[in-house]
């Protein structure tokens, strides 16, 4: 079972690097970085793409346009034009859910969509 530490932190490249080379003793702290940078590297290059990006057992980001649309400035209460853009959404997988919650999960019920 993972445990969630209960100070937040958070998990910086290089102590994911870090992690692989741990995990991987048979690469270079080197081969090990550009691991970790060509995976973020190809998360990116499927945003570029419109893609969405599914990682089973943790997740599915997903891309998703947001119309202009007329805002307020909470401290002045004055109305501002907010402009159309595009931003990626998480939903977690049941099983990261699950580990969050400190809750059993279920793996036999497993599926395919996250």
């Amino acid at each position: 079972m993972v445990r969630i530490p209960t100070n937040i932190k958070s998990l910086t490249r290089k102590e994911l690097t870090q992690k692989v080379h741990q995990t991987l003793p048979q690469l270079s702290y080197q081969q090990s970085k550009q691991l970790v940078d060509e995976f973020v590297e190809e998360i990116l290059s499927a945003f570029t793409r419109g893609e969405d990006v599914k990682l089973r057992g943790f997740g599915t980001f997903h891309i998703r346009d947001k119309r202009a649309r007329i805002g307020r400035n909470p401290k002045t209460l004055e109305d501002a034009i907010i402009t159309a853009r595009r931003v990626v959404t998480f939903k977690a997988a049941p099983k990261f859910v699950a580990i969050v919650n400190g809750t059993p999960y279920d793996d036999t019920a497993d599926t395919d969509e996250e």
